[in-house]
């Protein structure tokens, strides 16, 4: 008991987290462990350095990435209704559904102004905040829309640093993704990429041969119940995959047409959709976090998985042993994701602006860059973790660095050249992807995971692959036309319907394809058994002709 109690007090950390100093820093975030202290520690170290000042950083984690766009946009409702009534003005349903509403635009005078107008005026002119000062990490999309709503502000870090921001070091634009806000609102702080992580031994266990290569390897059904997939309603990183998926299939078509034709991007939603069902009926499960997925697969837990780039490499490197290879190995499909980046914002209200703007910097500059991907203990580089992350400044890829990288033969720059994203084709479709994926995948995931074991056993037979795969309910222009609309509308009552009755189709649809296959195998083997039977009779019938024609010949047939 003494040993057991003893050791909390052992092992507590030498530093008090809670500890007063002169200035702190709220940051929220889904990054890990291993980035939030080199940076804590590492800004921590600056910052003293630069003012003479001690820092805390306070991290806050609600969530994964889309969890926390939800968090804000609750934090900031709260405490803009409290601002907008404190000054006399009226909390209607109008007003609470305009002032965060990128699409309501006040009117050229203040007096002209509807009340939702003056609403999302008096928010855009607000210093109304949340106790909290950064927002750090997660994919773009969200900073995107964290911005259109008017919850990130320009910090004046691209102004203050204009030498930083050009092709030669932070592009704002690279093979269709964008890098950082024209506003400065939110600015990538690193790369990332989507990709799929496996375990050698599960593979070798299972008898798979040959390693994965691409997005419709996971669609093997030798995978069944083996592949760890991201809900993409709860992370923005595994809708952002999904995304890809369908991206890939759609430019391999346009390339081989050499047409941009609607019908053509509708082909490739179409085949893109049926990689990611054919995945999830593979799925042993859909986590909430988008970082479970490679650590189950290094534990042996699933054989493979779908993930961001960096998830996988840092669990890599966390389970390998001495100099061999680890038995977690991540890549990303040739030509098969796009490179974007992770990025960091000011939030409206910030009650410590002047830190803010400093720790954004730092993590912008050549010492804050150098954290992401430098090995352990090189000049630099990190003290505790290597973090696998790829830095988005362009000049720390240079050949004087790359033996202190600890993947220096990654070069994102290169690899972003292989494939352009579009964001015309789905961007507008983001939201619907990820609600499209939960009522074919999720919430049926039982039916359509018992379906797939049959058609597996029945050879795949044509009728009941079919059925199974019928993505018409959900095909490019119902996404355009019906479902974004309805996850748009101001009246959620609309997506729960829709969700409903999508969700109640699909898995009627694979109870449906399940008899068929479960038929066509009962067919076969009542052929089989036919085939077995006469092959008996036929066998029985010359073994007594020949007994006869013994008896015959021998006398009696002795």
């Amino acid at each position: 008991m003494a040993v057991v109690v003893a050791i909390p007090f052992a092992l507590k950390p030498k530093d008090d987290l809670l500890a007063a100093a002169d200035d702190s820093l709220v940051v929220v975030t889904p990054h890990n462990e291993a980035i939030r202290y080199e940076f804590g520690r590492a800004f921590a170290a600056h910052y003293k350095a630069a003012t003479g000042r001690s820092v805390r950083v306070d991290w806050r984690m609600p969530g994964g990435t889309s969890e926390i766009a939800r968090y804000l946009k609750g934090e900031y409702y709260a405490a803009f209704e409290r601002e907008w009534t404190i000054t006399g003005h009226a909390w209607t349903p109008e007003v609470a559904a305009a002032f965060d509403n990128p699409q309501v635009r006040p009117s050229d005078a203040p007096k002209m102004d509807t009340p939702a107008q003056a609403a999302r005026r008096g928010f855009l002119a607000s210093d109304r905040g949340i106790g909290m000062d950064v927002f750090f990490g997660g994919g773009s999309f969200d900073f995107e829309r964290q911005a259109a709503a008017g919850r990130l502000i320009a910090s004046g870090v691209i102004a203050g640093h204009p030498a930083w921001f050009d092709e030669a070091v932070i592009p704002q634009n690279v093979s269709g993704e964008t890098f950082y806000d024209p506003q400065g609102r939110w600015i990538g702080a690193c790369l990332s990429s989507f990709g799929i992580c496996y375990n050698s031994d599960s593979l070798r266990r299972l008898g798979v041969a040959e390693l994965p290569a691409s997005w419709s390897d996971l669609a093997s059904p030798r995978l069944f119940r083996q592949v760890a997939l991201a809900d993409p309603t709860k992370s923005g990183s595994a809708a952002k995959a999904f995304e890809m998926v369908i991206q890939q299939q759609m430019q391999e078509l346009v390339r081989a047409a050499g047409s941009e034709d609607p019908a053509i991007l509708a082909v490739g939603w179409k085949r893109g959709l049926e990689i990611i069902q054919a995945a999830s009926a593979n799925a042993r499960y859909f986590t909430d976090a988008a970082g479970k997925v490679p650590v189950d697969v290094s534990l042996g837990d699933a054989a493979i998985g779908m993930c961001i780039d960096f998830y996988g490499r840092y669990q890599s490197e966390a389970v390998r042993v001495g100099d061999a290879p680890s038995r977690l190995q991540y890549f990303t499909p040739a030509g098969g994701s796009s490179v974007g980046v992770d990025p960091i914002g000011m939030l409206r209200g910030t009650p410590n602006r002047a830190v803010a703007e400093a720790f954004i910097a730092f993590v912008l500059s050549p010492e804050g860059q150098k954290l992401w991907n430098f090995r352990v203990d090189t000049p630099g580089g990190p003290l505790k973790y290597a973090l696998r992350r790829l830095p988005v400044r362009k000049d720390l890829y240079a050949p004087e660095f790359a033996a202190l990288r600890s993947d220096p033969d990654v070069m994102p720059y290169r690899e972003a050249a292989l494939f352009t994203y579009h964001p015309t084709w789905t961007a507008p479709l983001f939201k619907a992807l990820g609600f499209i994926v939960r009522v074919m995948c999720l919430d049926p995931h039982d039916e359509q995971a018992s379906a797939w074991k049959a058609l597996a056993a029945a050879g795949f037979p044509r009728d009941a692959l079919k059925t199974f795969s019928d993505l018409s309910a959900v095909d490019y222009e119902t996404a355009q036309k019906i479902i974004a609309p309805a996850l748009a509308s101001a009246n959620r009552i609309d997506e729960v319907r829709l969700a409903n009755e999508l969700g109640g189709k699909f898995r009627r649809q694979y109870q449906a394809a399940g008899r068929l296959a479960r038929a066509e195998e009962e067919k076969k083997g009542l052929t089989q058994r036919r085939g077995d039977a006469e092959g008996e009779d036929e066998e029985g019938g010359r073994e007594e002709g020949s007994h006869a024609e013994a008896r015959r010949r021998g006398g009696g047939g002795r």
